[in-house]
């Protein structure tokens, strides 16, 4: 399990991730470290735990922003299958009943026309 020192606040961190993961974890400590720096310019230096929680907390609430996001957006795009969907219905039974009619003129002038040729 590889090593990886990242810095938050200026300070060093070495934290252990899976093969591979390296550079993800090092770009998630710069997101960390970027939110440390931004609450750093509006509360000041209130102690390493407390600004790291903070911005834990600042992340948090962006993800959970963005997991609202994308659930309103699956409903609403389930919403639209439906609509999409019920409209294909119905548009079919349009199809089907205008099949009908016109088969049911054709044997009407058919009918006719037989009648005409007997006459």
């Amino acid at each position: 399990m590889p090593l990886v020192n990242v810095m938050v606040n200026g300070r060093a961190y070495t934290i252990a991730c899976d093969d591979g993961e390296e550079e993800h974890l090092k770009a998630l400590a710069e997101e960390v470290d970027s939110k440390v720096k931004e609450l750093l310019g509006s509360v000041g230096q209130v102690g390493d735990q407390r600004l790291i929680l903070m911005a834990a907390l600042l992340l948090a609430d962006e993800l959970h922003a963005a997991t609202d996001q994308l659930e309103t957006a699956k409903h609403d795009l389930t919403a639209e299958r439906g609509a999409r969907e019920e409209a294909s219905g119905r548009m079919e039974e349009s199809e089907s009943l205008a099949a009908d009619v016109l088969e049911n003129a054709v044997k009407r002038i058919e009918d006719i026309a037989a009648k005409l040729k007997v006459a």
